[in-house]
């Protein structure tokens, strides 16, 4: 049998069980986070491509962030994804290096709006979504970002075409045939790495917006390689060269619907790459030992190697960002506004680059870290040296929010109306949270629908 049949077919197992109380409120916290981010972006700089896009989309069923109408499914998936992750503020499950919510939130909001599906459904494929991508990274870790490649879009697209069809109730053939056309409209490369460019957002927008047309084309009678996973040139062999990975990845469905990874993944404080965080909270405990960025000769990070190439290389253009989009992928400038301004926000990247943010940039050095764990945890270790010759070493063993530090309910909640305010007036935020936290098997997502168009809860029809 296929691994895309089986896979099929434990999914199609699975539903006939209620999610585990963990795992839903897990699911509903991060889809809280998900949309949160969203529209966060939609207020900004960042989210003003997607916001143009939108506007010349034609009219449909799904929802887009920020905007009072709506847009058909595929489109509403394509810009709500690219705004999640155009400020680099979302989740992301560290051991696969997958941002899932990016990619399965608007899946599998737009696919339920489109199929008026119930809000368990929309919450159901959402969180099994989580727990295939998951396993997908964990099959071949690091293979895919080694091939330059984001796992989080080019398995993505896969995951979403499973999403979709769950929403829409497709049978078993139909969704092994949209996971094959899935394939051929997976891809997300590194290459924007080279000047900082904002295409990075659209990778998991991209991966959802296949999905959705993946299985919409299967309902038309489109076939796929039903070897789409394993195959020659399968998601395995062709995006990450690992010929082991299927067989990782068969082991690994055996414990579908039994072990959740979804509960293990991290919430995101700052709006930048999560390889950072560790870093930006070993800057915070440097200025909370009195440590003025004044007096610093110099910084050494000491960051683990798979980090090093996204957040380190080529340093020159690390220190010195071609914009502040940029520097959100810039260890040494996210570790210097720390130091000099207090903290790293939305703002850190909306701005120009300070010229003393810059000064201190360029005294800030790295070598790699010995016997790093990344990515199980993402580790950092800063070296401080001060003017009067004295020397501090802080560091921190998991970033915050990880599954070794799990983030507080309260902070996710803040994160989200903090955010989700820069798009909504306060009445819609308070309306969209209740909405997400009474998503249930027996109701329409029609409240969530729409305290995302600001509509007034009086003025809908319940």
């Amino acid at each position: 049998m296929s691994l895309a049949r089986e896979l099929v077919r434990r999914l199609c197992a699975g539903r006939a069980r209620p999610l585990p109380a963990a795992v839903e409120a897990a699911a509903r916290l991060h889809l809280l986070d998900a949309i949160g981010v969203g529209l966060a972006a939609a207020a900004g700089g960042a989210g003003r491509p997607y916001m143009r896009f939108a506007r010349e989309a034609a009219n449909g069923p799904a929802s887009v962030f920020g905007r009072h109408g709506g847009a058909a499914a595929a489109d509403a998936a394509l810009v709500n994804g690219g705004l999640i992750h155009s400020l680099e503020y979302d989740d992301t499950h560290t051991a696969s290096i997958v941002h899932g919510s990016a990619v399965l939130a608007p899946a599998a909001l737009a696919a339920a709006e489109a199929a008026e599906a119930k809000g368990g459904t929309l919450l159901a494929a959402y969180a099994r979504g989580w727990e295939i991508l998951v396993r997908i990274g964990l099959a071949a870790p690091g293979a895919f970002q080694s091939r330059g490649f984001q796992v989080t879009s080019v398995g993505g697209a896969l995951v979403a075409a499973l999403v979709a069809s769950e929403v829409a109730g497709a049978d078993e053939d139909t969704t092994v045939a949209a996971l094959g056309i899935a394939l051929s409209q997976a891809c997300g490369v590194f290459e924007f790495l080279t000047n900082g460019s904002s295409v990075k957002s659209l990778h998991p927008g991209w991966a959802a917006h296949a999905g959705l047309t993946a299985a919409r084309l299967a309902t038309c009678g489109m076939t796929g390689p039903e070897t789409a996973i394993e195959g020659r040139f399968g998601l395995f062999a062709a995006f990450a060269s690992d010929t082991d990975a299927p067989a990782r990845f068969r082991t690994q469905l055996a414990d579908l619907g039994e072990r959740w990874h979804l509960p293990d993944a991290a919430f995101k404080f700052h709006p930048c790459c999560h390889y950072i965080h560790p870093f930006i909270e070993a800057a915070g405990r440097l200025a909370l030992q009195g440590v003025a960025w004044e007096r610093i000769e110099r910084l050494l990070c000491r960051v683990p190697a798979g980090a090093a190439p996204i957040i380190c290389d080529p340093w020159q253009i690390k220190q010195m960002p071609p914009t502040p989009h940029a520097a959100r992928w810039s260890l040494p400038v996210a570790v210097a506004a720390r130091l000099v301004e207090g903290d790293v926000t939305l703002a850190t990247f909306e701005r120009e680059i300070s010229a003393p943010v810059r000064d201190l940039a360029a005294r800030i050095t790295w070598q790699e870290l010995a016997d790093a764990r990344f990515p199980q945890a993402f580790e950092a270790e800063i070296v401080c040296d001060i003017a009067d010759g004295g020397s501090l070493t802080v560091r921190i063993d998991d970033v915050y929010g990880n599954r070794s530090r799990p983030a507080a309910t309260a902070a996710v909640r803040e994160k989200f109306r903090r955010n989700a305010g820069l798009s909504l007036p306060a009445a819609a935020v308070a309306a969209l949270e209740r909405a997400i936290d009474t998503l249930s098997a027996g109701r329409s997502p029609e409240a969530l629908t729409s305290a995302l168009r600001g509509i007034p809860e009086g003025n809908r029809d319940v």
